[in-house]
């Protein structure tokens, strides 16, 4: 260490060698900072030169998952006297999710059956108070959508009864 700003010639060879200037080679084979356009410039190329196999195993992966979606948004066809009197006008029920829309249902409706609805009503229903004995509880809140559909498009719901 210098004392006063006198060095040594010794001391002086030394760090002259390690101010040199590196090579951008070395940089990149020493993992140094790469500029902005090394590092995102190559993304861009491989994005655009993306595979055909590739873009289709995406888009069954979404079909698969809007599937699985629809399938929470609608949790239960509601097969009750009421809407087996809606099936003249060509409404259905449907038990749906309590945190859904209306454009989500329209969604999972065609999703699922293939048949893009006209109309799509929601019902909030609030859980009712029951007993069992002397304990006292409380049903869950729930929402019932009823589906209208075009004309001379049906779904298939009561094909297990």
């Amino acid at each position: 260490m210098p004392i006063f700003g006198k060095t040594k010639p010794e001391e002086k060879k030394k760090t002259e060698k390690k101010s040199a200037p590196v090579s951008t080679a070395k940089k990149a084979a020493t993992g140094a900072k790469k500029s902005m356009k090394e590092l995102y410039g190559d993304q861009k190329e491989k994005t655009v030169a993306a595979p055909a196999a590739q873009t289709e195993a995406k888009t069954e992966v979404k079909k698969e998952a809007s599937e699985s979606s629809a399938y929470r948004v609608l949790i239960r066809p509601l097969l009750t006297e009421k809407g087996s009197h809606l099936g003249i006008e060509n409404k259905y029920l449907f038990e749906v999710g309590y945190d859904t829309n209306k454009i989500e249902v329209a969604k999972a409706i065609e999703a699922v059956y293939g048949v893009k609805p006209t109309k799509v009503n929601i019902i909030k229903l609030a859980g009712k108070i029951v007993r069992r004995g002397r304990y006292e509880g409380r049903r869950k809140n729930w929402k019932k959508a009823i589906v209208t559909l075009p004309k001379g498009k049906t779904i298939q719901i009561y094909e297990g009864i």
